[in-house]
């Protein structure tokens, strides 16, 4: 059996998204366990008799709220859902953990309960980018808002061992985010870092990538510091979403109603490939444990498929995958 942590109370909504879309999970995966913490008394009317034997409830009253300073919910709140949560994979009462809670609070307490791998300062959030062939992996996205030249160097490092470990690229081709290509571009932290990256031998530099080649498959790991990295992907879901809106308008129109009935299948299979709610579950990268961070505003899908992440994380023993590159690699 898989067992996954649910922090039940982060999110926009708590738990009338984050129960439900953990519970869909149950009817995916046979081998699926979950543990939700949060308060008893909204989580436990939600869970049907039928699947109460796959659910543990942990009791706690205290919540991180989404405008929480990390610092406090560190030090001020010792049982909060999301703490406890953590707390169970440190504990190996579970394998992975899943929040949709407060990003900051989450990097800081699972840095300080869980640890990051040796020669990584910090954590980083990583998902992948849906391209032509293949996978991009992108990072950082939101756990770091200002980054050093020897944190994006460490980000480049953990996002090329993590493709080679799960995209079967022998030598991942990474690249930093920038506003050009030129090397006299970009500030001095990402100029610094690019230097830095070069002169690696891990590491297969291409030099910068600008935003339009996010998803061009040009490189199989973009780097950039946190603050720019969630601007570049919610501005894209955005994208993304209205795109899938425009498509679905235009075949809402009567005399293509029945091209859209055709063309149905394809359509469905375009959504689920560039739609940000089949998308969600980004990974924090350079823990030692999974820990999968999901969006705040996330629906019951799209937690599901944030839950579902952790679960093949675990099940593809993707980690250890990574864990075993990390270590081979001189920094």
């Amino acid at each position: 059996m898989i067992t996954i942590a649910i922090d039940a109370m982060g999110g926009d909504f708590g738990p009338l998204i984050t129960v439900p879309g953990a519970l869909k999970c149950l009817e995916i995966v046979p081998d699926l366990r979950l543990i939700l913490i949060g308060d008893e008394n909204q989580i436990s009317p939600l869970i049907p008799r039928n699947l109460q034997s796959f659910v543990e409830i942990v009791h706690t009253d205290q919540c991180i709220s989404m405008d929480e300073k990390p610092s406090r919910a560190l030090r001020g709140l010792p049982n909060s859902s999301m703490k406890l949560a953590i707390q169970a994979v440190s504990e190996k009462s579970a394998d992975a953990i899943v929040s949709a809670g407060n990003t900051g609070a989450l990097m800081a307490i699972s840095r300080h309960i869980l640890q990051t791998l040796p020669g990584i300062d910090r954590p980083a959030i990583m998902a992948r980018l849906p391209v032509k062939e293949g996978a991009t992996y992108m990072l950082d996205l939101g756990a770091n808002v200002d980054c050093q030249a020897e944190h994006l160097y460490q980000f480049a490092i953990m996002g090329a061992a993590f493709a080679a470990a799960n995209g079967h690229v022998i030598q991942p081709k990474v690249a930093l985010l920038n506003v050009g290509v030129e090397s006299i571009k970009g500030n001095q932290q990402v100029r610094l870092a690019s230097h830095q990256i070069a002169q690696s031998e891990a590491l297969n530099y291409i030099g910068f990538i600008e935003g339009n080649e996010l998803f061009s498959g040009k490189a199989d790991v973009i780097v950039c510091d946190g603050f720019v990295g969630n601007v570049a992907l919610k501005a894209s879901e955005g994208v993304m979403r209205l795109a899938a809106e425009k498509i679905h308008d235009r075949f809402s129109v009567w005399w293509l109603r029945w091209l859209g009935l055709m063309l149905r299948p394809f359509l469905k299979s375009l959504t689920k490939e560039l739609d940000p709610t089949y998308l969600n579950g980004a990974l924090l990268v350079g823990l030692q444990g999974i820990v999968v961070k999901g969006h705040g505003s996330s629906d019951v899908q799209s937690y599901t498929n944030a839950v579902m992440q952790a679960y093949r994380e675990v099940a593809n023993k993707s980690n250890d995958h990574f864990e075993e590159i990390m270590n081979q690699i001189e920094f």
